[in-house]
């Protein structure tokens, strides 16, 4: 007799990881690069605090609103094509069925096995069948604007704490080297933990967070000192 083996598949997770791992990537970045390129500029902490504070909740709520319109765009699109299939399955049955049956063909299956499984899984959920099949819309990966909204304002909140409880306690005359140091440490974290999640490979994840995370803090440090030796 045999067992059934059990699987545990990460697919499901891709929705609110890539809001997860953007959010708290964008958060570390943009704040740290903002603290950065203020101090490169300014030898006083407060204004280095103002703006990274400021940046953290202009750039929260920019995560928020922008998951939420474009994954609301996402869940439209997706919406419009159920409605359209629904109206095409009732006026358009047999097309519809032939339509499903083709799609097997091209997965592999025989004719005329191909037309059985069409139609054992019209008869079941016709609408499911050809949103899976043919839209290529399934459960684990629709569009839900609010989730994806919370999660990236509040994983950026938290991506952008870091660097900006280092602005507290670090003295200013090593604030640039602390804060960059900190935050390349805290992105390869990040991208260990997003891929360690995923299931994806943790050193090329990683590798590539830190990289970008470095460019932009080291192209921001670049314009605060530019403009901090003009004044």
């Amino acid at each position: 007799m045999s067992r059934l083996h059990s699987e545990n598949h990460l697919v499901s997770r891709i929705g609110w990881l890539r809001a997860a791992v953007l959010g708290a990537n964008d958060g570390i970045v943009s704040t740290a690069s903002l603290i950065v390129g203020v101090a490169s500029a300014s030898t006083e902490s407060g204004p280095i605090l103002v703006a990274g504070f400021a940046g953290m909740v202009a750039g929260g709520m920019s995560m928020a609103a922008g998951e939420y319109v474009s994954v609301s765009s996402q869940a439209d699109t997706e919406a419009a094509d159920l409605a359209r299939e629904r109206h095409e399955l009732e006026t358009q049955p047999e097309a519809e069925l032939e339509e499903l049956t083709q799609i097997y063909i091209k997965r592999g299956l025989t004719p005329v096995f191909a037309r059985q499984v069409a139609v054992q899984l019209t008869a079941g959920n016709a609408l499911d069948a050809h949103a899976r099949d043919e839209l290529g819309i399934v459960e684990h990966m629709a569009a839900r604007p609010v989730e994806a909204a919370l999660t990236s304002a509040l994983t950026f909140a938290v991506g952008a704490a870091l660097p900006l409880t280092l602005v507290v306690i670090s003295p200013i005359e090593m604030l640039i080297y602390i804060v960059s140091a900190a935050s390349l440490a805290f992105l390869a974290l990040l991208g260990a933990v997003g891929a360690k999640a995923g299931g994806a490979n943790v050193f090329k994840a990683t590798l590539r967070v830190t990289f970008w995370g470095a460019a932009a803090m080291a192209l921001t440090a670049g314009v605060g000192w530019m403009f901090g030796t003009v004044v």
